[in-house]
């Protein structure tokens, strides 16, 4: 499709951008649904986020994708949030309708669609989630959003865990059914002991993820059952050594990151156009690897 004097545009904004396949991704995405639309990406600072984002309203952009370290700054810039964006407190999709900013945040609606695809669903289920960052607490909230009966969230005792403190505050203030628990994940035997009790563990912590591929936070696999799902946040590489040892214990599911990093494009895919993303050839093109 060439572009012409219509052609609209949606961005990536954030710091450091140019090694983003978003651009690939979303340009094959519009050529192949037929859509009139072009996507760049602008490497912005935090301290330019907010000079950024007029301008691109000035121009006239669809939409916007947001990366580190804008995410924060972006929701705070937000005429509404979704309330995923609002309980996270970041955004990492933005569109314009009518001069106003509508901020969404779609890491946690793609991770839970990953574990739909696979077959397994977080409502009614109990859930240990190890990690407090963003990825963590996007996961969280989501969980809690689409009917998680409990929730677990191990973190170190770093300037993380006073943010999951906030954030079993915010889920307790905002879906009043799912409990929300915190616990210092130096406390291994209690991490073990809430894990017996869960029916969906999660790694949203930087280990495994190379060079230190590896590691895993779980050293006593005997905690890994045959119903047991399991599933990492981290997608390089694309098998942890946490899923490797999931697999060979004989859980049921294990899943790496690679298709929450898949679910959480085509979420904001659909936000931005109302259509559905050519999944499967996009998975094929830029995410088999």
């Amino acid at each position: 499709m060439e572009i012409n004097g219509r052609t609209g545009f949606f961005c990536l904004i954030g710091s450091p951008v140019g090694h983003s396949g978003s651009p690939a991704m979303y340009n094959y995405s519009f050529q192949k649904t037929e859509q009139d639309y072009v996507y760049l990406a602008f490497d912005v600072d935090l301290d330019k986020t907010e000079e950024a984002v007029s301008a691109l309203k000035a121009l006239g952009c669809k939409g916007v994708n947001v990366t580190m370290p804008c995410k924060t700054k972006v929701a705070e810039l937000a005429d509404e949030l979704s309330d995923a964006a609002e309980l996270i407190g970041a955004c990492n999709t933005v569109v314009v309708k009518d001069g106003k900013l509508h901020g969404h945040n779609t890491d946690g609606i793609g991770f839970v669609r990953n574990l739909k695809e696979h077959g397994a669903d977080v409502k009614d289920k109990v859930i240990t989630v190890m990690g407090a960052g963003g990825a963590a607490t996007a996961i969280q909230v989501q969980a809690a959003l689409e009917g998680a009966k409990k929730i677990y969230i191990f973190n170190c005792k770093d300037k993380f865990y006073a943010n999951a403190e906030n954030t079993v505050r915010k889920i307790e203030n905002k879906v009043p059914g799912v409990t929300v628990e915190v616990y210092p994940l130096e406390d291994s035997q209690k991490l073990y002991e809430k894990i017996k009790e869960s029916d969906i563990l999660v790694n949203a912590t930087k280990s495994g993820m190379k060079p230190a591929e590896d590691e895993s936070l779980i050293k006593d696999v005997s905690v890994f059952q045959p119903d047991f799902v399991v599933a990492d946040a981290v997608y390089n590489p694309r098998e942890t050594k946490l899923i490797r040892e999931a697999k060979a214990a004989g859980c049921k599911i294990a899943l790496g990151g690679i298709g929450m990093l898949l679910w959480q494009g085509e979420a904001a895919f659909r936000i931005f156009t109302g259509e559905s993303m050519p999944t499967e050839e996009v998975y094929e093109r830029f995410f088999r690897g």
